[in-house]
């Protein structure tokens, strides 16, 4: 098989909270991928014949690559998580899985369904409040609250989300905490949360983000392969 096209493929979306999370974990595991960035008003009809349900990040790989086998078959992976997990747990250099502890990655999921399920819905009502300047503008932020209170306690125990250490729970949670923030950002500046803009302000500071969040031209009008790692 041509080695360039060994790499998987990655459909992604440059500001979608799903798609940057499975663009951190994919840096952060070292992995290369052939990203192509897209456009959900004009959804490429390659992106679509792999996953009918047409959001993304969408991954896309050989059986080769996903079983250890030299094979031209392919297979998607088009949840975010799952892509996450799909990275690291082909390489974890910075251990974000927590490795040595059987208990760390059980509660890192069921902390990260609980923001996916619940937070996510209350983000979202917060986010048209605001847009569409209703009446219940400050009861939905208020229903975000207890969310930032539980990263507020834990991270003023330790620097990250599970403990001393970075985790998934870390770079899973963090698009969305972005978009919170953004929201209504005098508020953020000046909320009781100062561990949680600390948390957050590393990582939008970093070298990290600032690669993951670089500018592509989109596939469709250019064509360009960019192997992203």
């Amino acid at each position: 098989m041509n080695e360039k096209f060994a790499v998987p493929i990655l459909y992604s979306l440059r500001n979608c909270p799903y798609a940057m999370r499975a663009r951190i974990a994919i840096y952060k595991a070292k992995q290369r991928v052939r990203l192509r960035d897209v456009v959900l008003s004009n959804k490429p009809a390659v992106l679509l014949a792999s996953s009918p349900k047409g959001t993304v990040p969408v991954l896309v790989l050989t059986q080769g690559q996903n079983q250890g086998q030299a094979s031209t078959a392919v297979s998607v992976i088009d949840e975010s998580l799952d892509i996450m997990l799909w990275a690291l747990t082909k390489t974890d250099p910075g251990d974000l899985l927590h490795a040595d502890d059987p208990e760390a990655l059980p509660e890192m999921l069921a902390l990260i369904a609980r923001f996916d399920n619940e937070f996510k819905d209350c983000l979202e009502q917060y986010k048209c409040a605001k847009r569409y300047h209703q009446d219940n503008f400050t009861e939905c932020r208020q229903r975000c609250e207890p969310y930032l209170k539980d990263l507020e306690q834990r991270l003023a125990q330790h620097s990250f989300i599970m403990s001393s250490k970075e985790s998934l729970a870390d770079i899973a949670l963090l698009p969305f905490i972005r978009q919170f923030a953004r929201i209504e950002r005098q508020w953020y500046l000046q909320s009781p949360y100062p561990k949680v803009r600390q948390w957050l302000n590393q990582y939008l500071q970093s070298l990290m983000f600032t690669k993951v969040m670089a500018k592509y031209p989109l596939w469709l009008e250019s064509g360009e392969e960019v192997i992203f790692i």
